[in-house]
């Protein structure tokens, strides 16, 4: 560890760091041992996305789990929604995804479920925290170790469960003709939304799908990582792109004409069409773009905001009673089938708005409102608090009729737009989103922002 920076992120989204600076098999099997006690040696199911350190920490996990009496299912390599959902099923306790989510592949992390397959709360990462820092785990004899079995049925249990989903019409799917490319970054994505499309009849081209870990481009589904996935679309004149990051719960497409359509579009088209087939309460993220809510509103339905974080989105989801949620990261969260983002989800909702309405994705997104979005990040600078309070006094000044959320960073809404400043919870830097109407103003603030932090 010598000469390493130390890197470890620690929140309900997962305990997050960079393999040998911050995650390693010691500190993984200590919260592992620290998780099973929490559960008091309850059942755990156990998944992970394909990165190569993957393997190695599975192995931490599991046997610390066991060592504090847990029964271990490993279900093996599959989407985060995937081990969500594996949980409810298997009426576990609780499970633990390993995954970095988006992160690159020096990064891994412990994603923890409770009994309903949902992030844990607040409340039980402080319990965990405790029991981590005390040490004070709950090992057991010889003869009360936990068992550990293998259920490699999880990712076709999944598919399955999309397929009967009320909203989803796999008849004028099928009728459609579909083409997809999809690009899994080589993740945990890889054989499950492909397979899942085709089960709806939909004709898939295969692109970075060997599910071996090798992300062949930055993982994250952002517009600027997708050129391999844009060439593909044309190339092959497909109707559309899709592309997973490797735990396959967040979800980006790229139109027919090899355009990304940016990563929130994929929320905003998801809740255009379920708010067609339910009427209800939408909850999203204080990250989440304006378009969501314009959408909402012209559907009559209400929308809500929550801090960001799936374990926050969900609460609220719950709170509200809503139909649908999400974040606008492209992550979709349908609760009438999981509280959890989920690609295949995802998936199957935009094949179904395109045989629904037999518009190209294109004109589809022509139909949105429109409004010009930067998303950027940078090193959480020196003096970073006191310099957010110096901003927060000059937007003041600058914006009529400004509203300030402080409930994740600080949002900052006026008439003609909003924007955004908050530390991440998964990387070591703080994110700034800027959107308003008009191309200019949006460049500009975004400048502002960043001179006032630097």
């Amino acid at each position: 560890m010598k000469n390493k920076e130390i890197t470890l992120m620690v929140s309900t989204s997962g305990i997050r760091g960079i393999v040998g600076a911050g995650i390693d098999p010691i500190m993984t099997a200590k919260y592992a041992a620290a998780f099973g006690t929490l559960l008091n040696g309850r059942k755990i199911v156990v998944g992970r996305d394909s990165r190569l350190s993957g393997q190695m920490l599975k192995m931490a996990v599991i046997s610390a789990l066991r060592s504090v009496g847990c029964d271990v299912i490993d279900i093996g390599i599959v989407p985060t929604p995937t081990v969500e959902i594996a949980v409810t099923g298997l009426k576990a306790a609780g499970g633990v995804c390993l995954t970095a989510s988006h992160n690159p592949s020096e990064w891994n992390a412990l994603k923890l479920f409770n009994k309903k397959g949902e992030f844990i709360d607040k409340n039980d990462l402080a319990k965990l925290n405790k029991i981590y820092d005390s040490e004070k785990f709950a090992f057991v004899g010889n003869k009360s170790l936990g068992s550990l079995e293998s259920d490699n049925s999880w990712i076709d249990r999944h598919i399955k469960q999309v397929l009967k989903l009320d909203v989803i019409d796999r008849n004028k799917i099928k009728r459609a003709k579909l083409k997809v490319v999809v690009d899994a970054v080589n993740g945990a994505g890889s054989f499950a939304l492909p397979e899942m499309l085709e089960a709806l009849g939909v004709e898939v081209i295969r692109l970075n799908c060997l599910g071996d870990g090798d992300f062949v481009h930055k993982p994250e589904p952002i517009p600027d990582n997708l050129k391999m996935l844009s060439g593909a679309v044309r190339k092959f004149k497909a109707d559309l792109g899709m592309a997973c990051d490797p735990d396959a719960d967040r979800l980006a497409l790229v139109d027919e004409t090899g355009r990304p359509i940016g990563e929130e579009l994929t929320l905003t088209l998801a809740v255009k069409y379920i708010l067609t087939r339910k009427k209800g309460n939408v909850v999203i993220n204080l990250s989440t773009s304006r378009v969501t809510e314009d959408i909402a509103r012209e559907a009559g339905s209400k929308l809500r905001y929550s801090p960001v974080g799936e374990a926050n989105v969900i609460a609220g989801i719950r709170k509200f009673r809503a139909v649908i949620g999400g974040e606008g990261n492209g992550g979709v969260i349908y609760p009438a089938f999981h509280c959890g983002r989920d690609a295949l989800v995802g998936g199957a909702i935009i094949s179904s708005l395109l045989a629904e309405t037999g518009m190209k994705l294109s004109g589809l997104v022509g139909t949105l409102p429109i409004y010009y979005n930067i998303k950027t990040k940078a090193p959480l600078p020196a003096g970073f608090d006191r310099k957010m309070a110096r901003m927060k006094e000059a937007a003041k000044k600058s914006f009529k009729g400004l509203k300030i959320d402080k409930r994740d960073g600080l949002r900052f809404d006026f008439g003609g737009g909003w924007f955004q400043i908050r530390k991440s919870n998964t990387e070591p830097i703080y994110r700034l989103i800027v959107e308003t109407n008009n191309k200019k103003l949006t460049r500009d603030i975004k400048n502002e922002i960043f001179k006032l932090l630097k």
